[in-house]
């Protein structure tokens, strides 16, 4: 970074600080990974210099020769990849892209139905505070408070009873295999477009690790980081009848030229995404959840739904007596970063929870296997106990044995060690 160290010498130092710092810790942020020298080294092309509204064959600007090649490639692995018709790459997050399906098959005022935000579901979804429940009437199902899982059969009477004109499946902290048949059936049953947001769980389906949503959504919305790998992107995935609405909602309907630095990037990750070591990866991030929902468990920590089907592990340290957000802030200084969270039926508020959230993705890209969760598990529980005592000299001591094992597992695509 020589050239951004003489002309931003602050910058440089902050980009040189992160780096040590994905570097030193344990990240186990569900949302969080690591990207390859090769999806980064694609974002920071001269692709970024390019303006290209439109779609490839089809754009508002010459010279597109490069770019729609750029575009082509990734749409034809997305397809590809996730077995769907059609492939949008251009939304520039999450967010956007799921606001693209309400522009696509809403009006306002329009019912959609999703996952309650505190129950596991996005903001996205028809929940209040968002666009998506100020412009719609969202209405939301949630999961069983005895078993923490999704009763389908409530979320079907509740669809028969709102009739929405489009339904969500999937979340930000669902630990359990989503029922992607089952959605559908329940989609065809009141007529609404079925839509699969799979940001989280995009690299477990590339790589077999979880069930498809392909053959039962009428769109896939999903992130293109997280367990993918990829950049800091989206893409909308659909049948064949949804393709023109899909892609008239993101262009030009909510936005202008894509980001083509990205879009390389995109494809780049596909093309990892679909090889034999991507599958491996994809079942080793599910074996060491597992592993580390056990190991918790043995520790007396509460499993929301009891453990875990994929990446993620929702924890209520209600009766560990120690609030979430206390929690993280420990185990951030301890190296250990994960998130605060609320749990279904929290009593307590959103910016000050009783869970956390934790995932495996960052951890297994670095190549820590399963027998590593016990340390892991261990160290979890030490920093919570030391986190309630006050007990500082335990959570730096934890802090050393974090750093000792990043070292032996040196993170994909970063320069330090």
């Amino acid at each position: 970074m020589s050239h951004l160290a003489h002309v931003d010498p602050e910058i440089a130092a902050l980009v040189v600080a992160e780096e040590q710092l994905q570097a030193d810790t344990l990240r186990l942020i569900p949302s969080e990974n690591y990207v390859s020298h090769a999806v980064l080294e694609a974002t920071g092309t001269v692709l970024q210099n390019k303006y290209s509204e439109g779609y490839p064959g089809k754009r508002y600007y010459e010279g597109q020769q490069n770019i729609d090649q750029v575009e082509t490639l990734a749409i034809e692995r997305a397809k590809s990849l996730f077995a769907m018709d059609h492939a949008n790459v251009q939304p520039y997050s999450g967010s956007p892209a799921n606001l693209a399906v309400y522009l696509a098959f809403l009006q306002p005022g329009d019912t959609v139905m999703g996952m309650a935000l505190p129950m596991g579901g996005h903001l996205t979804h028809g929940w209040g505070v968002s666009a998506t429940g100020t412009w719609f009437r969202g209405v939301q199902y949630g999961v069983e408070q005895t078993t923490g899982r999704i009763d389908l059969d409530k979320v079907r009477d509740l669809a028969l009873a709102e009739r929405p004109k489009v339904i969500f499946c999937g979340g930000t902290a669902v630990p359990r295999t989503i029922d992607f048949p089952g959605f559908a059936e329940i989609a065809r049953e009141v007529g609404a477009v079925l839509v699969a947001d799979v940001a989280h769980i995009a690299g477990l389906i590339a790589g077999g690790a979880h069930p498809s949503p392909a053959g039962h959504a009428d769109v896939v919305s999903t992130t293109t980081h997280k367990t993918l790998r990829g950049p800091r992107g989206a893409m909308l995935l659909s049948t064949a009848e949804h393709a023109r609405a899909i892609d008239r909602a993101v262009f030009p309907g909510l936005q202008g030229g894509p980001h083509n630095h990205t879009t390389a990037a995109i494809a780049v990750a596909l093309k990892e995404a679909a090889g034999p070591e991507f599958r491996a990866y994809a079942h080793q991030v599910v074996a060491n959840a597992q592993a580390l929902g056990e190991q918790l468990a043995a520790r007396g920590f509460e499993l929301v739904s009891g453990g875990t089907d994929n990446h993620l592990l929702l924890i209520d340290l209600s009766g560990k007596d120690v609030p979430g957000k206390v929690a993280a802030k420990a185990l951030d200084r301890a190296g250990i970063v994960v998130n605060y969270n609320t749990v279904p039926y929290d009593t307590r508020k959103p910016f000050d929870p009783s869970g956390i959230r934790i995932g495996t993705p960052a951890l297994t890209s670095r190549g820590i296997p399963a027998s590593a969760m016990t340390s892991v598990a261990e160290w979890i529980d030490l920093v919570v106990a030391a986190a309630k005592a006050g007990d500082e000299e335990t959570i730096t001591k934890v802090r050393a044995d974090v750093k000792a094992l990043m070292d032996a597992y040196p993170a994909p695509g970063l320069p330090v060690r």
